[in-house]
């Protein structure tokens, strides 16, 4: 969601209140400690807070995100023109620009939160997306002087925020309907936020002053009744202070013509079981929407309501489609109480792999659940990606005769929220399932290649992804890192998907990127045109010998440069795990991350084998029998998270029912206590993040469950 368009109010005199704050000398704690290259210093006022970003660097700077600890949300922002922010959906504010702040120019950017003073993080990155500098700002607070104070018998001195004392009125005293009037009031509580209400309705919030004097503007909104009604001051303990006036007809009342229709998108013609559907729309702004949905014998199945916001725009909470639901065809019928619309869709049968999540939406700490239906007697790789769409984890299982699929992931409470993505692979098919941790999940951004490889003057055709009828951008780069041409603009259709194809006519030979975003979410794939085949002796390893099931297998090796290879893993029978065609860099390096040995894999030796034309070379690993008796517990190297930090990887084996693990210092104390459910292979493969003020040393991990207990060492440097 753009915070540019939430508490305008609230934000609107950021900057011109604390303009002359910049001056003052405030605490900055870089990231490098040899020398500070961007500098972001900022000015509190309460709830508020300015920063200031100051380019001390040889780079220019396009981007800034900013970010608060766990204990603090960001409420509004407001930026300097030029510039547009965006919050995530992690709480990260991404301000960006399409000029670029040179070395020696600054940049300012307001922000208000829920509590006082926070520290801000922040990190400063180039038009390509790279870190420039990262650091803390810790703001100011600026004391609040009042001049000669006189005691009063109100409420000022009394502790309350309303007393008998306390008065407002209203100009005019005889409002309209959809007219501004000017709210004024005396004696109240000092310096203290209070909501004003037209009966029931808030129509906005305001801060008294150091004496509890206010004067503040609102709106009546254009829907309001014209009769007799009750304007409130409510402090936030509920108090109110009321006065009760009539309200007058509106005297410029909006033509019939000027109301905003009725509109619904989001529903496509075909959808399928296991899909989600996002249906949203337009309509008079504070109006309600049902949508009831009709069955194929037209019997009513599902029914629901949404409010428009204040610009006449609605959605409904995301429709999960029911892996039981019959096919055929369906009609929802949409309504505003003024007009209705009708839509149709027909749920066809055309998808091999159909999974889904227990429920849309998951808690902090709770187990995320997908299950569904594949091709039977077949491996099929599950692949779960967190919010910024970073591999948390990832299986390769085998599904027996009736085709089932289960998978499972345990989160805590430190785990980030978002919309995570399920991808799960079987042969040529791909599906794209998504879960919502501590929210309902949206709809990313996805693209697809037809193919990794194509031959000069081919065409490339893309397959789309994304929210209904929305339009996302594509920017192809080049082998040297640079845009090839303009983004281009393309709009999805009705059911969100769409296909985009590129004549490689003039494409010289070389790995490509395929970069398509929204705003500030972006996806990419790469894809290579006029690579060769059987161009040098090919040399391949990987980082160690024995493997559990479960672990990532990283492929590293050598051969030409710019070759294509196919790389298969396979099981002790000769049976084909796992094929990916890849390729290697301009200087002829292979590295290939995308292996996993699977969750029930066969134990003994398995062959890796990377061919390209006549050459080849084969690498064996072991793999051992996971341990039935008895629990044994590994840590491992993970990846980084931006926003979070470094990651450690948690692999336990032969556990049973819920496993309780404690990582503890050096000087004995705990660091963290943690707690899964082990998988029905008695497995836990956890991510764990690495607390940012963790000093460097040796760590022990223990781990137990209700009949064994283990533990093992690792280093944190």
């Amino acid at each position: 969601m753009n915070l540019n368009y939430m508490n305008r109010s609230s934000t609107r005199g950021i900057f011109l209140s604390f303009a002359f704050l910049f001056s003052i000398i405030l605490v900055t704690l870089p990231s490098d400690v040899h020398g500070e290259e961007i500098s972001v210093t900022s000015v509190a006022l309460d709830e508020t807070s300015v920063l200031e970003l100051t380019n001390n660097s040889d780079e220019d700077v396009n981007t800034l995100r900013i970010w608060l600890g766990s204990d603090f949300n960001f409420k509004s922002f407001k930026t300097e023109k030029g510039w547009v922010g965006e919050k995530n959906a992690q709480g990260v504010i991404i301000f960006t620009s399409s000029e670029s702040i040179k070395p020696g120019e600054s940049v300012k950017f307001g922000v208000k939160t829920d509590k006082p003073s926070p520290g801000i993080n922040w990190k400063a990155l180039d038009k390509k997306n790279t870190q420039v500098d990262t650091g803390i700002s810790i703001a100011k607070e600026l004391p609040t002087v009042v001049k000669n104070p006189k005691p009063t018998q109100n409420s000022q001195n009394t502790g309350e925020s309303i007393t008998a004392d306390s008065a407002f009125r209203i100009v005019p005293e005889k409002p309209n309907v959809g007219s501004s009037i000017r709210v004024t009031g005396d004696n109240f509580g000092s310096s203290q936020e209070f909501d004003f209400y037209v009966d029931t309705k808030k129509l906005g919030s305001f801060t008294t002053n150091e004496k509890g004097h206010f004067m503040t503007t609102m709106k009546i909104p254009d829907d309001q009744k014209a009769d007799r009604v009750d304007f409130k001051v409510v402090d936030k303990k509920g108090q109110e202070k009321t006065l009760s006036l009539r309200i007058g007809e509106n005297i410029n009342r909006i033509p019939i013509e000027a109301i905003t229709p009725l509109t619904v998108k989001g529903i496509p013609e075909v959808i399928h079981r296991g899909d989600f559907l996002e249906i949203f729309g337009t309509a008079e702004p504070g109006s309600g929407i049902t949508i009831e949905i009709h069955g194929p014998d037209d019997k009513v199945i599902r029914t629901r309501s949404a409010e428009t916001d204040s610009k006449g725009n609605w959605k409904l909470e995301p429709l999960l489609v029911p892996l039981d639901r019959p096919f055929g065809k369906y009609t929802g019928i949409i309504s505003d109480g003024r007009s209705s619309l009708t839509g149709n869709w027909e749920i066809e049968s055309d998808k091999i792999i159909i999974i889904t999540p227990v429920n849309l939406k998951f808690e902090p700490g709770e187990v995320m659940k997908f299950s569904g239906t594949a091709s039977p007697n077949q491996p099929i790789e599950i692949v779960l990606e967190d919010p910024l769409g970073k591999e948390i984890i990832s299986d390769i299982m085998q599904t027996d005769e009736t085709g089932f699929v289960e998978f499972e992931f345990g989160t805590t409470q430190n785990t980030p929220e978002g919309t995570y993505t399920l991808i799960a692979t079987q042969g040529k098919e791909k599906e794209f399932t998504y879960a919502g941790l501590g929210q309902l999940p949206t709809t990313p951004v996805n693209l697809e290649f037809d193919k990794l490889s194509y031959k000069a003057g081919e065409t490339a055709t893309i397959t789309l992804s994304g929210k209904a009828s929305e339009i996302i951008n594509l920017l192809i780069v080049d082998p040297s890192d640079k845009p090839k041409g303009d983004a281009i603009s393309i709009t999805l259709q009705p059911d969100g998907r769409g296909t985009y194809s590129i004549k490689l006519d003039g494409y010289a030979s070389g790995v490509y990127t395929a970069v398509i975003s929204k705003g500030s979410a972006q996806n990419s794939e790469v894809f290579t045109v006029g690579l060769q085949t059987g161009s040098g002796d090919i040399e391949i390893n990987t980082t160690k010998i024995d493997y559990h099931p479960g672990d990532s297998v990283l492929i590293l090796g050598d051969t030409g440069p710019n070759v294509l290879l196919t790389v298969t893993m396979s099981d002790p029978e000769g049976n084909k795990i796992k094929v990916k065609e890849t390729f290697s860099d301009k200087n002829g390096k292979i590295s290939e991350g995308s292996f996993r040995i699977p969750s029930d894999a066969m134990p003994g030796t398995w062959t890796i084998n990377a061919k390209s034309g006549s050459n080849f070379d084969n690498v064996e690993i072991n793999v051992l029998a996971t341990i039935l008796e008895g629990m044994t517990v590994e840590v491992g190297q993970g990846q980084e998270i931006p926003g979070y930090g470094k990651t450690l990887n948690i692999h336990v084996f032969g556990a049973q029912q819920t496993v309780e693990i404690e990582i503890i210092g050096e000087d004995g104390n705990i660091i963290e206590e943690l707690s899964f459910p082990a998988s029905k292979e008695g497995e836990i493969n956890q991510p764990w993040v690495i607390p940012k003020d963790t000093e460097p040393g040796t760590y022990t991990i223990k781990v137990s469950d209700a009949y064994n207990n283990a533990e093992t060492t690792f280093e944190i440097q």
